[in-house]
C-alpha cells in the first residue's frame, strides 16, 4: 500500500486547515512520494553483554507508517532511539534524505548526531511537559529557543496546530490540568511544531488508561492520512493493522518478519510471528 492510499487525502489543504491562498506550513514538507527518507542498515548495540540489536535493517520512504511490534524487551525501543541519535549504537549507518549518513563504526560527535536528531521529532511513552509551563509554551519552546522562530509565529502556529487536535480551549491550561490523553496530544503538538521530516512514537498510549487510548491513537492516525512519515513502536495491534504501510515484527533484537499489514496478521510466514500473535489476539474464553 502506498502512503497515499490510505484516505487519498494526504495533502488535501481543506483537511489541513489551510487556504487557498498557499500551502499549509503545518503540514508535511514533502508530499509522499516513492523516494527513501529514513535509511538504518546493521544496527547493533549491546548493554554490557546483553545484545538488544543484532543488525537491524530498516526503510522507511516519505510519507510512509512503518510499525514495530513484538514482546516487551525485543529491541524496538532502542532502534527508535537509534535513529535520532538518543542512543549510540555500536555499528551500522542511518541516514535521513538531505541531512547527514552516520556510519556508527567510527566516533560520532555530538554535532552529527544533533544535526541527525533536527530532521526528527520523537513523541516518548510519557508526557514530558514542562510542569511550570501552559501547554502554549511547552509547544513553543523548541520553535523558539532552538529553532529561532519569532516567537509571534510560533504561537500562531502552536495555536493552529492544537486546534487542529481538539486543544484550543487549553492553550493556557498547565499540564495538571490536563487528563493524560490531553497531555499526550499536546506532545504531539509539540513535536509537530518543530516541524521534522520524521515524527517517531514510542509506544504512544502505553501509560493511558484504556478510555483515553482512542483520543490519542486517532490524532496519531489523522497525521498518518495527512501524509507524515512516522515510524512508530506500539502494542495497538488494531491500530498498527489500520495505520501501517508495513509492519516489522521484531523479537530477540531482530526484525523476524516483515510485510504489509494484512500479511503480517492474516498470513504469517513465521512460527514466532504467529505464536505471538495468537497469544494477543487470541479471544478470552
Amino acid at each position: 500500500m502506498s502512503p497515499t492510499d490510505r484516505d487519498g487525502s494526504a495533502n488535501d489543504g481543506a483537511a489541513n486547515g489551510s487556504d487557498a491562498s498557499g500551502p499549509d506550513p503545518l503540514a508535511p514538507d514533502h508530499a509522499p512520494d516513492d523516494s527513501v527518507l529514513l535509511e538504518a542498515r546493521g544496527i547493533r548495540k549491546s548493554f554490557g553483554d546483553n545484545q538488544v540489536l543484532r543488525s537491524i535493517d530498516l526503510e522507511v520512504r516519505r510519507g510512509e507508517v512503518v510499525v514495530l511490534i513484538g514482546p516487551s524487551g525485543s529491541g524496538k525501543t532502542t532502534v527508535l532511539r537509534s535513529l535520532n541519535g538518543l542512543e549510540t549504537p555500536d555499528a551500522g549507518t542511518v541516514s535521513i534524505a538531505g541531512g547527514p549518513s552516520l556510519d556508527f563504526a567510527t566516533p560520532v560527535s555530538k554535532a552529527q548526531r544533533y544535526a541527525l536528531r533536527d530532521r526528527s521529532a520523537m513523541v516518548f511513552q510519557q508526557h514530558n511537559l514542562f510542569p511550570h509551563m501552559t501547554v502554549i509554551e511547552n509547544v513553543i519552546e523548541g520553535p523558539v529557543r532552538v529553532q529561532k522562530v519569532p516567537k509571534s509565529r510560533a504561537v500562531a502556529e502552536a495555536s493552529a496546530l492544537l486546534e487542529r487536535v481538539g486543544l484550543a480551549e487549553k492553550r493556557d491550561a498547565y499540564p495538571f490540568e490536563l487528563s493524560g490523553g490531553q497531555q499526550q496530544r499536546v506532545g504531539i503538538v509539540r513535536a509537530l511544531s518543530l516541524k521534522p521530516q520524521l515524527l517517531l512514537f514510542d509506544e504512544p498510549t502505553s501509560a493511558l488508561d484504556p478510555e483515553l487510548v482512542g483520543e490519542v491513537l486517532q490524532v496519531i492516525k489523522e497525521l498518518a492520512d495527512e501524509g507524515w512519515t512516522m515510524v512508530v513502536v506500539t502494542h495497538e495491534l488494531s491500530f498498527a493493522r489500520q495505520a501501517a504501510d508495513e509492519v516489522l515484527f521484531m523479537d530477540g533484537g531482530v526484525v523476524v518478519e516483515r510485510g504489509a499489514p494484512e500479511q503480517i496478521f492474516t498470513k504469517p510466514t513465521e512460527e514466532r510471528t504467529r505464536r505471538f500473535l495468537d497469544r494477543i489476539l487470541r479471544p478470552l474464553d
